[in-house]
């Protein structure tokens, strides 16, 4: 079974090939954010990579967030396009989720941290399990002091990783048992994608491309300023 991964809910473009043989091929890039004009060229390349037809994919996958708004709306509506086109069966897959899938060796407690801007974040607690990483709280929007409110509540060592917890490493780092991830662990990544999706595939948790639904955690910034122009 091939699946091929889309991840455009941050501003990293990447997209990945794999399957029981692991990733094949994979691409990313997060200079520009240019998402609608990277990423079908971006495809294209590494199915040349990885020496498939498209005609061989079996599921497509796909970040559905939370994320950035435009992101979310170029990778799930290409991600729909080519379900559609190729008949296959769609999974989707949480931002946060695959931020914290790299670092699923730790014995720390993770928090994965993607930045929301407007000051605030989106994060979710995860732990080391067998096989993989478990989340333990909802997806959650707030602001970096709410998010350290909940981990000194928490009372454990910490791994924080993501580009939300890079952008406020310093209020973090304040709190005493808190590590910071690396620069290289900012976004999500397309070879998680495809790995957790493939899990999902072999036990046949699969959605219908028109089943599938973005998770936004809150509203676009249209809708917040058509709502406060209404009440002026």
């Amino acid at each position: 079974m091939l699946i091929l991964g889309i991840d455009t809910a941050t501003p990293q473009v990447g997209c990945a090939i794999g399957g029981h043989e692991g990733v094949l091929a994979s691409f990313h890039s997060a200079k520009g954010r240019r998402h609608a004009e990277t990423l079908v060229p971006a495809i294209d390349f590494i199915r040349r990579q990885a020496r498939i037809e498209l005609s061989e994919i079996s599921a497509i996958a796909v970040d559905v967030g939370p994320g950035l708004f435009t992101g979310l709306r170029v990778g799930i509506a290409t991600a729909k396009a080519l379900a559609m086109a190729l008949r296959v069966p769609m999974v989707g897959v949480s931002s946060l989720d695959l931020v914290a899938f790299p670092v699923r060796w730790t014995n720390r407690l993770i928090v994965s941290v993607i930045d929301a801007r407007r000051g605030e974040v989106f994060y979710g607690f995860y732990r080391q399990v067998p096989g993989g990483i478990q989340r333990l709280s909802d997806q959650c929007l707030g602001t970096p002091e709410e998010l350290c409110s909940e981990i000194i509540a928490r009372g454990e060592e910490v791994l924080a990783v993501g580009d939300g917890a890079l952008r406020y490493g310093e209020q973090l780092s304040d709190l005493i048992r808190v590590e910071i991830g690396e620069t290289g662990l900012a976004y999500p990544s397309p070879g998680s994608l495809v790995q957790l999706a493939h899990a999902q595939a072999v036990r046949e948790q699969f959605v219908n491309s028109w089943e599938l639904e973005p998770l936004y955690l809150r509203k676009a910034d249209v809708e917040i300023n058509w709502e406060t122009r209404e009440r002026t």
